[in-house]
C-alpha cells in the first residue's frame, strides 16, 4: 500500500502527464504558438524529476544510516545519562546549524566505552564515546569533534563510497523501498552494503583526504559557531599519546602527526591560529560528569 508521500508524487506525475498530452495537442493544431511555453515545461518536468530523485536519495541515506547505527549500538551500548545526552544534543544541533544540511535532522548519543573515538552514520546519526568525553576539557573541544563527524555526513563520505541512492541506478536499486518489504535480493544487497559501512568505520577507514578535509571543515565550523578554532588541534594533541584507547581511531584515520600538521597549515592560511574565541570550560564541566 502506498504511503501519502508516494501517492502525492504519483499524483504530481499524473498531472504532469496530462499536461504534456494537452501541450502536444496544442502544438499540433497551432504550430506557430510561442515555443517558450514548451521549453518552460521541459525545465519544470526536469526539476520535478530532480526533486523526486533527491528526496528518494535522502530517504535512502536515512534508512541506511539507521541500520548502520543499530550495528554501532550492537558493539557499544548507550551511556545512560539523560542530562549528558541532552547537553551533547544541544551542542551538536547548534554546530549542525552551520553545516549546511538542513534537510536532515542530526541526532547525537554517547557510547558507554572507554575507547577514544566518535562515529558518524549517514542521515545524521552521530556517536561519541565516553572515553573521548573523559579526555576533553571544554565545550570547544566537544564541538570540534562533533563538527568533524558532522562533516562526514554533510559531505556524504560513506554515501559516496558505497553509492547509496534511492533510485534505480544504484547497486541497491530501490533501497529506500526496503521499509516497504522489498525483494530478498534487495535485502541481501542492503545487508552487504551495511557490512561494508561497518568495515569502513571499524577497520578500513574512509579515504585519507576525506578525514583531512573533515578536520579542516570542523575547524571552520567550530570557528563560525563562535568556539576556539584551535580546539580540534588541542584535542588531537592530547589523545595522540594514548595508544591503548585510540587503537581503532589510529587504524582508520591518518596519523595524529599528519592531522595536526594539516590543521597547522589550515589555521595559519586562514589566520585562525591566534583568533581568540571561547573555550566554555565551566559549562562543559557542569554537564559532563562521567562516572
Amino acid at each position: 500500500m502506498k504511503n501519502s508521500r508516494e501517492s502525492g508524487v504519483s499524483g504530481q506525475w499524473s498531472v504532469v502527464s496530462g499536461f504534456l498530452f494537452l501541450l502536444l495537442v496544442t502544438v499540433h493544431f497551432f504550430p506557430f504558438t510561442d515555443f517558450a511555453a514548451s521549453e518552460d515545461f521541459r525545465k519544470r518536468k526536469s526539476q520535478l524529476k530532480e526533486s523526486f530523485t533527491a528526496n528518494e536519495d535522502i530517504r535512502a541515506e536515512i534508512v541506511f544510516g539507521r541500520e548502520l547505527s543499530a550495528r554501532i549500538l550492537g558493539r557499544y551500548k548507550l551511556y545512560d545519562d539523560k542530562k549528558l545526552t541532552r547537553y551533547i544534543n544541544l551542542v551538536g544541533k547548534g554546530i549542525a546549524q552551520y553545516a549546511g544540511r538542513t534537510e536532515i535532522e542530526f541526532r547525537f548519543a554517547v557510547l558507554d566505552t572507554d575507547i577514544i573515538n566518535a562515529f558518524a552514520a549517514p542521515g545524521g546519526y552521530i556517536f561519541i564515546t565516553k572515553g573521548a568525553l573523559k579526555i576533553m576539557e571544554d565545550e570547544a573541544e566537544l564541538s570540534a569533534v562533533l563538527a568533524h563527524e558532522i562533516a562526514h555526513v554533510t559531505e556524504r563520505h560513506i554515501v559516496k563510497e558505497l553509492n547509496i541512492k534511492g533510485t534505480d541506478d544504484s547497486p541497491a536499486a530501490g533501497l529506500a523501498r526496503i521499509l516497504g518489504g522489498g525483494t530478498e535480493t534487495m535485502r541481501v544487497v542492503f545487508t552487504q552494503m551495511v557490512d561494508k559501512a561497518v568495515e569502513i568505520l571499524f577497520e578500513k577507514g574512509l579515504k585519507r583526504q576525506d578525514e583531512l578535509n573533515s578536520d579542516r571543515m570542523a575547524t571552520i565550523t567550530t570557528a563560525n559557531a563562535g568556539y576556539d578554532p584551535v580546539a580540534l588541534k588541542r584535542y588531537l594533541k592530547k589523545i595522540s599519546n594514548n595508544e591503548e584507547k585510540t587503537e581503532i581511531l589510529t587504524g582508520t584515520h591518518p596519523s595524529f602527526g599528519e592531522r595536526i600538521d594539516n590543521l597547522d597549515s589550515f589555521l595559519e592560511k586562514n589566520q585562525l591560529s591566534d583568533k581568540k574565541q571561547p573555550f566554555l570550560k565551566e559549562r562543559f564541566v557542569e554537564n559532563v560528569k562521567i562516572k
